[in-house]
């Protein structure tokens, strides 16, 4: 679902500015689900204000308002008005592990390789 702006007054973004805009939106999740909070692919594509830690978490557990830290890496003055939709809210369920401490790893035909060692 989309998030939108819950801003008393217009929020000018500079370019290179970080800031925390309010959705006006709290959730209560069940247990073994979270909330990913993602950036819309237009105002990155256009503007270059994407959410800063796409995909942010919100755990079940957070009963606070929902709030998005936008970045603006674009070249011009951004300006976020009551309303707009300024990022996207997946819900997900997850897996709770428990781990086991072991010496050694089970082998696999990959080992250690990693950063492009499988290929282009």
């Amino acid at each position: 679902m989309d998030l939108y702006a819950a801003v008393s007054t217009p929020l000018t973004i500079q370019p290179g500015d970080i800031v925390l805009v309010p959705t006006g939106v709290a959730i209560a999740l069940p247990d073994g689900y979270e909330a990913q909070v993602r950036s819309r692919s237009g105002l990155a594509l256009r503007y270059g204000i994407f959410a800063l830690n796409a995909p942010g978490t919100i755990d079940s557990d957070y009963r606070g308002e929902i709030k998005v830290i936008l970045a603006h890496i674009g070249k011009d003055i951004f300006v976020v008005e009551r309303g707009a939709r300024i990022a996207q809210l997946v819900i997900a369920r997850y897996e709770k592990v428990r781990w086991e401490e072991v010496v050694q790893l089970p082998p696999t035909s990959r080992g250690e390789g990693g950063f492009g060692s499988t290929g282009v």
